[in-house]
């Protein structure tokens, strides 16, 4: 089941962070830096980032989430985060879906780490386009993507 996750709550913001931390280490050992910085969030920096969560359940379990922001008609996913202990279940398929089939935008855009093959393939697959790669340092360069719908 995926419903709205009220990050201005404490004990769900710990949920999140739960679930954030070990999603992106696996990142991390893909990519090779530990320099990613939803990494270096807090409880605090999660219930201050202004974004909508939505959360994917098992009975009362969080299993996985995505955050958004919504500017001038454009969905912009700031996390896709799934528990290892839950990869492979089509999770951040179910809630990349419930995104596309819930609001109603000209386009969805998204970036991950260059070198995060799983998640440049996922969204490709997904039809997105790669619009254009950053570096952010000599450890880490940023591909986003675009969606138009």
């Amino acid at each position: 089941m995926i419903k709205i996750i009220d990050i201005s709550v404490r004990d769900n913001a710990i949920d999140v962070l739960n679930i954030q931390i070990p999603s992106y280490m696996v990142e991390a050992e893909i990519i090779g830096t530990n320099e990613i910085p939803p990494l270096r969030d807090t409880v605090e920096t999660l219930q201050e980032c202004e974004e909508v969560f939505f959360g994917y359940y098992e009975d009362e379990d969080l299993c996985g989430a995505i955050s958004l922001k919504i500017e001038n008609n454009v969905v912009d996913i700031h996390r896709l985060i799934v528990h290892p202990t839950h990869f492979r279940k089509r999770i951040a398929q179910k809630l990349l879906n419930f995104v596309t089939n819930n609001y109603e935008v000209k386009k969805i855009k998204v970036a991950t780490g260059s070198k995060n093959t799983p998640a440049v393939s996922f969204y490709i697959k997904n039809g997105f386009e790669n619009i254009k790669e950053v570096t952010v340092n000599e450890n880490l360069s940023l591909t986003f993507f675009e969606k138009k719908l």
